[in-house]
């Protein structure tokens, strides 16, 4: 397979951008009319990013009608395809929205009407008075434990347009808040692996991958998809990571690496690079980790001194490990029988980890799982009994499939983005949460509306659920990814108000009483990195067209709020867009000064190129200061060393986490042991072709992949054929918890026993509002179970999941009602459209 076959090259780009954009300016488009042009100007090419790629777009007369990529992009997404629609898209919100019954009653409406899509237009004014009119009722009656922030921050790139720092600043002044911890891409891993390694670890930079490539003889991708999930980063990606590993492709072609990918599933970038598979069956991770050590234990495999010089506790770990402790060797016959490997295969696949340097990368989806925690913890086990942590090439990471994980570090500024006020003056209501504690775990938010006041364990704490009666959420879609979707619905009647602030009508939209219409990326000037990781340089953001209907920045939404209560000058700070633009560049001239590196005056860079690159940095290793001098570069752990038992850990006495990593059953599971109801796994990891749910609504996009409509279901033939389903069908994907439609593609990657359908599918309810109705369009998070991973981390248990599916029996398949805007009526009830 050639690169080109997942990232296009630059001519089939463009021949597929001028398709697109010709289609949509045909196509009659609501939303683009000369009301809300930019100007009227003659064409030009306009620079801007997103975290899909950088860009170019053509705007003619006001409107954005074509699309090519970043001339300093090697390796262009074609999700960049899909960006114009975000602009204009039937989905847009263009008003601010008030729920019809929220209205009336305000905080005593009908809270079982949440879903059913009835609003009524109102004025900004209008809008901000009933936001802020909650805000006052809600602090002044419950306090601080009464307001919750949902924050994801994931919409926007740019410095200044950030929606979490504007939202901080407006809300601060006002008074304290619940907040959240962790998140729910790696929440199991980031709590875990500080004990263990001493960081978060999946959001730091990798060993760069020149090295890897100098150095490795074997690349183990343990649940880790890094050419699908590399298209995209936090921040504007450059790309460069693809074609280091264009360099692993052709090394593997050679012979001169292995590279084995462990998965039940053939990925995207097996496919790509060539590679070896291990397929072990879903959940099974650990069970066949445990085994590898103990192969290089009883051979006398392992590094021995590694373990003396860099760890603590592994003497703890090994009566567990050789089954003094519970009657049960972890050895490869044990493993075998839970993975569905044979146990030469597992005895082979240790040996080889210790012939040359072995380089671990370890991918989030694993940790997503019921007991989460102990497969990162037991892979950095697996690492150190390699013993080759620290050196190029060896070791083990979690970020290589994320934001260009691996690329050389440039040397140059970092700039700092949109922050807090200086010297704020006092918040109009002191911090007052009653008992209950400020901040809870992200993915736990439907269990603290269903049981306010509820004690539970969390990372050696013990925190209180406060009883949450209003909720705002910007950049943020808690309707794709909290689990559990009917669990939810019944959850999110407890709250007395919601608030979303958002450009598209998502189902948290559409389950909220106060939608604020936001201005996209692309209605804004900013400024952001070029490469996250990398840090390649800087680009200018500009704005491509002006923002459409009555959209407004974030920043200045919270600045009206602020006005309500007298606070809109401090929270401004005299500045404009551009001002606080300059300001943050003016400060990273300073801070590139410092570094040797000199960057040209503002004006210069705004109105020229608009962009700068750095000066190359070095390769560098992960973990390699430690690993030269652990006295004087000791880990983040209590020890400073690799943690193998970590007594913090055991202090908690959790059942379910103890102080060293063990095997144990999670909740649900497919396996030769045992018959189940349900006996299919479902994947939902990260989709190929969006960033989670965004880019669902970019409807010519979307009909690329979409089959019959409907989110994609990736089911082996042998599977298809046992229920009757052929390419294109419609299937019904169920359990107990809930039920999807989704489109059925038959595929050669998937062996039996496994699907998936990839987390971000918009909800779609056949019956708006209501608990266990069919979601017509394909929400994985339907039928996941809400459960956490464990006492420790308590973060997302989404890929422990267990389906059946069959044919959708029904003449005609139900419309999708996913995506467009909500019916607008009248305050009285009658219909305004």
């Amino acid at each position: 397979m050639d690169i080109h076959e997942f990232n296009p090259s630059r001519r089939r780009f463009l021949s597929g951008m001028l398709a697109v954009g010709a289609a949509s300016a045909l196509a009659p488009n609501p939303l683009i009319s000369k009301v809300w042009a930019a100007g009227e100007n003659p064409a030009q090419w306009i620079q801007s990013g997103s975290h899909f790629g950088a860009f170019e777009a053509k705007v003619v007369n006001g409107e954005w009608t074509e699309t090519r990529p970043f001339k300093h992009d090697k390796y262009p997404c074609d999700m960049l395809n899909a960006v114009r629609e975000v602009v204009y898209n039937p989905s847009r919100v263009r008003y601010p929205m008030v729920r019809l019954d929220w209205l009336r009653k305000r905080e005593k409406s009908d809270r079982s009407q949440r879903g059913d899509n009835r609003f009524v237009r109102v004025s900004w004014d209008q809008a901000l008075d009933l936001f802020y009119e909650e805000l006052e009722r809600v602090q002044k009656t419950y306090g601080s434990s009464g307001v919750f922030t949902g924050l994801a921050d994931w919409q926007m790139v740019g410095k200044y347009h950030k929606a979490g720092g504007a939202m901080d600043r407006g809300l601060g002044l006002h008074g304290s808040y619940v907040t959240t911890v962790g998140d729910y891409s790696a929440a199991a891993a980031q709590v875990i692996l500080p004990h263990v390694i001493g960081s978060l670890e999946v959001y730091e930079q990798q060993t760069s991958l020149p090295l890897v490539i100098q150095n490795s003889n074997t690349i183990v991708l343990w649940g880790c998809d890094p050419i699908k999930n590399l298209q995209i980063e936090f921040l504007v990606p450059d790309h460069d990571a693809f074609g280091y590993w264009q360099q692993i492709k052709e090394a593997v072609a050679q012979g001169k690496m292995r590279v084995i990918s462990v998965d039940p599933v053939r990925s995207k970038s097996q496919n790509y690079l060539g590679c070896e598979q291990l397929a072990l069956r879903p959940q099974t991770d650990v069970a066949l980790m445990l085994a590898l050590a103990h192969t290089l234990y009883e051979e006398k495999l392992y590094d021995t001194a590694f373990i003396n010089d860099y760890t603590v506790g592994f003497e703890q770990f090994l009566p567990y490990l050789l089954g003094e402790s519970d009657k049960q060797p972890k050895n490869a016959e044990w493993a075998a029988q839970i993975c569905g490997l044979t146990a030469e295969q597992i005895r082979d696949f240790a040996r080889l980890l210790v012939k040359g340097r072995t380089q671990f990368m370890g991918g989030w989806c694993v940790q997503r799982m019921h007991h989460g925690e102990q497969y990162p913890w037991m892979l950095v086990v697996l690492a150190s009994m390699v013993g080759q942590i620290g050196l190029p090439g060896g070791g083990v990471g979690f970020g290589w499939h994320y934001n260009g994980g691996g690329t050389v570090t440039s040397t140059g500024p970092v700039l700092s983005g949109l922050g807090g006020i200086a010297n704020p003056p006092p918040a109009k209501y002191k911090a007052d949460f009653r008992g209950a504690s400020e901040h809870i775990p992200t993915s736990r938010i439907v269990d603290c509306l269903l049981e306010p006041g509820k004690k539970v364990a969390f990372n050696g704490e013990t925190l209180t659920w406060p009883d949450i009666k209003m909720a705002i959420y910007s950049a943020a879609n808690p309707f794709h990814a909290q689990q559990d979707r009917n669990r939810m619905i019944k959850a999110w009647k407890k709250l007395e108000t919601v608030v979303v602030l958002d450009h598209q009508w998502t189902a948290s939209c559409r389950f909220a009483d106060i939608v604020l219409p936001v201005t996209t990326r692309f209605e804004r000037n900013d400024i952001e990195q070029f490469g996250t990781h990398s840090n390649k340089g800087l680009m200018a953001l500009h704005q491509i067209v002006k923002p459409q209907y009555e959209a407004r920045h974030d920043f200045d939404v919270f600045a009206g709020l602020c006005k309500r209560f007298d606070k809109e000058a401090v929270y401004r700070e005299n500045r404009d867009e551009m001002q606080w633009i300059q300001a943050l560049y003016d400060e990273g001239v300073k801070m590139g000064a410092s570094l040797g590196v000199s960057l040209p005056d503002f004006t210069t860079f705004w109105q020229g190129e608009g962009y700068i690159e750095y000066p190359a940095g070095q390769p560098w290793v992960r973990h390699g200061e430690f690993r030269d001098q652990p006295d004087l570069n000791p880990l983040g752990t209590p020890s400073g060393l690799i943690e193998i038992y970590s007594k913090t850990i055991a202090g908690f006495a959790y059942e379910d986490c103890p102080g060293h990593p063990v095997w144990m059953e999670p909740f649900e599971r497919n396996h030769a042991a045992k018959k189940n109801k349900y006996p299919l796994h479902l994947q939902s990891c990260h989709p190929d072709k969006r960033l989670h749910s965004q880019l669902c609504s970019s409807e010519a996009f979307r009909n690329t992949y979409a089959v019959a409509g409907r989110e994609p279901l990736y089911i082996s033939a042998q599977d298809a054929t046992a229920r009757g389903l052929k390419a294109g069908d419609i299937a019904r994907v169920f359990n107990d918890r809930g039920q999807v439609l989704a489109g059925v593609v038959i595929s050669p990657d998937f062996t039996p026993g496994v699907i998936r359908i990839h987390e971000g599918a918009w909800y779609s309810p056949q019956e708006g509002g209501k608990a266990g109705t069919l979601c017509t369009y394909g929400d994985p998070n339907v039928l996941s179970a809400d459960i956490g991973t464990s006492q420790l981390a308590q973060g997302p248990s989404a890929h422990t999941v267990l389906v059946e599916v069959e044919r959708y029996q029904q003449k005609k398949a139900p419309p999708v009602t996913a995506f467009g805007g909500p019916e607008t009526v009248k305050e009285e009830g009658g219909s305004a459209a």
